[in-house]
């Protein structure tokens, strides 16, 4: 068996990747950016064990192309879920290291 600690943990990942994976290619532009991130937040907050999810979209790498409109890449993300699952709580965040979309884990702790 897995502990409530991995699962919280386990929870955490699967749902950034698939966060990434889902919206990465997402026709995006700086007037829509906003009503992006509350609709990722708003999708990916349904799932099960999701009792926080915080997604910002770096604008600046935003830029248009010759339709007034950029595409989502992995490096305008910067996100934080936290996922709980019976007395375990996780932290993990999905952000560009300047190589790479890189998924954390920020804390994990257990209540007694």
């Amino acid at each position: 068996m897995i502990s409530d600690r991995e699962q919280a943990v386990f929870e955490a990942g699967i749902k950034l990747g698939a966060l990434y994976h889902q919206w990465v290619g997402t026709p995006i532009s700086r007037a829509t950016a906003s009503s992006v991130e509350t609709a990722i937040e708003g999708a990916v907050g349904l799932q099960p064990y999701v009792t926080a999810i915080r997604v910002r979209l770096n604008r600046d790498l935003m830029t248009e192309n010759p339709f007034g409109y950029s595409e989502l890449t992995g490096a305008m993300f910067s996100a934080e879920i936290t996922t709980v699952y019976g007395k375990a709580r996780c932290v993990a965040a999905l952000a560009y290291t300047g190589e790479y979309p890189l998924m954390s884990i920020r804390s994990i702790d257990e209540t007694p």
